[in-house]
């Protein structure tokens, strides 16, 4: 139960650190929530009734007082209005989460079983050329960007070969619920790539590294004596002690993911909440952008504590057993 209260403690004085200092940097943006709010009829609205926009949103109050209300609203439940989609700040992530989330899952899972697979095979030819070939294609993998994976992948197979849907996550002029399972997977699948592929190259490093480390340690060297060898040594013996540190990685890169999906989203017009996140900064919607950012906060929280449990739970498996 102690551990249970400290970790309780810490979610909690984080969450009130990362609430203060965004709420701060976005009062301190030079974007004006109610100009942003107006757009393209600011030369049509006098200056009284941007004032009484502003006064009604409480923008006059003091920085203080302002944080102050919102973190009392907050822990009721209420998370205030977004003035960019016109709804309460809950409708819009009820509506928005289940998009990022299935697009979130599907580039982790992707990401960790390709990172795997790359990582073993590099491992299992490891100074051999197939070796050499996957490691300059696993550092190309992890120093590229999202956002130029995700741009690529839309010239390429998007507009010079036209088999995938240029964006959004449905067919244009249908809603949600009118769309198959397959037109939905057919729009997911361009996202999905752009976001795996850079998670993909850091879990391979890792899981060759470590493929490398354990087939040249002294129970593989036994057990090929034995007569154990090739792909039956790698699932028997190097697997189950390559695969912790590649589920710890994934775990602890939750906060990638997110990040990459910001942009990802952005890219395709996938109407996710990344999407919204960086509509809502761009248009000053601050109870809206609050909302997400302590919803990815605390994602990246139970991601980081994810991996901390796994690695200790593995710490005594992955131990390396003494051959006499």
């Amino acid at each position: 139960m102690r551990g249970v209260g400290s970790l309780l403690l810490r979610l909690c004085l984080l969450l009130t650190l990362v609430a203060a200092g965004t709420y701060l940097l976005l009062c301190f943006s030079p974007v004006d929530p109610v100009r942003a709010y107006i757009g393209n009829d600011l030369l049509h609205v006098p200056p009284a009734q941007q004032a009484l926009i502003a006064r009604r949103w409480g923008l006059d109050q003091p920085l203080w007082l302002r944080f102050a209300r919102w973190a009392g609203q907050a822990l009721q439940g209420e998370w205030g209005y977004s003035s960019l989609y016109n709804a309460p700040v809950r409708q819009v992530i009820a509506e928005r989460l289940p998009t990022s989330l299935g697009l979130l899952a599907g580039a982790w899972l992707l990401s960790g079983l390709g990172g795997v697979a790359l990582g073993l095979l590099a491992g299992r030819y490891h100074g051999r050329w197939p070796d050499r070939l996957l490691r300059r294609l696993i550092y190309l993998m992890a120093c590229l960007p999202t956002f130029w994976v995700a741009l690529l992948l839309l010239a390429l197979l998007a507009v010079a070969w036209p088999v995938l849907p240029v964006c959004c996550a449905w067919p244009a002029g249908l809603e949600a619920e009118q769309a198959t399972f397959t037109e939905r997977l057919r729009h997911l699948i361009l996202p999905l790539l752009s976001l795996s592929l850079i998670g993909m190259g850091n879990v391979a490093m890792h899981t060759r590294e470590r493929v490398v480390e354990v087939l040249a340690s002294e129970f593989v060297l036994y057990a090929r004596a034995q007569g154990d060898g090739g792909w039956s040594l790698l699932r028997g013996h190097v697997l189950r002690h390559a695969l912790g540190p590649a589920l710890c990685l994934q775990f602890a890169s939750f906060g990638e993911f997110i990040g990459g999906s910001l942009l990802a989203e952005k890219v395709f017009a996938y109407p996710g909440l990344g999407q919204a996140s960086v509509d809502a900064g761009l248009r000053g919607d601050i109870p809206l952008l609050m909302a997400v950012v302590l919803l990815c906060t605390l994602l990246v929280f139970a991601g980081n504590q994810l991996a901390g449990w796994l690695l200790h739970r593995l710490n005594r498996p992955l131990a390396l057993p003494h051959v006499a």
